[in-house]
């Protein structure tokens, strides 16, 4: 796991790609329904389905790959839950703050994140 964003009602993450691709269909599935039983029980809401679908997208490009860490560490800046991603204790910013390399952060946070094409308007 790279990067991490979890909001109310969506998630990113970014991952290196296990060899076997068909393993991260199980993966998601398993952790579908293991955060489904879990929200479903603090929400009292037994049987309701949290989770519709999911895509994934093998990132070639450095760039691409880069531009990709930048806004998942900003999604919830994006969609206007914080105006600091510090802020936000259920994605990635932080701990990539206090833990990453300052080259590689300058890295990221230099690619504009205005043009990743991206299924996010929920």
């Amino acid at each position: 796991m790279q990067a991490w964003a979890v909001l109310s009602n969506h998630y990113h993450f970014i991952a290196q790609a296990p060899e076997n691709a068909l393993t991260l269909e199980k993966l998601i599935k398993q952790t579908h329904s293991i955060t489904t039983i879990e929200f479903n029980r603090l929400d009292a809401a037994s049987g309701r389905q949290v989770w519709f679908n999911y895509w994934d997208t093998c990132i070639t490009y450095e760039r691409s790959y880069l531009a990709r860490l930048h806004y998942v560490h900003h999604n919830p800046v994006k969609h206007g839950i914080v105006e600091n991603a510090m802020d936000y204790p259920y994605c990635s910013y932080s701990w990539f703050l206090k833990n990453g390399d300052e080259a590689f952060q300058e890295q990221v946070f230099s690619q504009p994140i205005d043009k990743v094409n991206i299924v996010d308007d929920f």
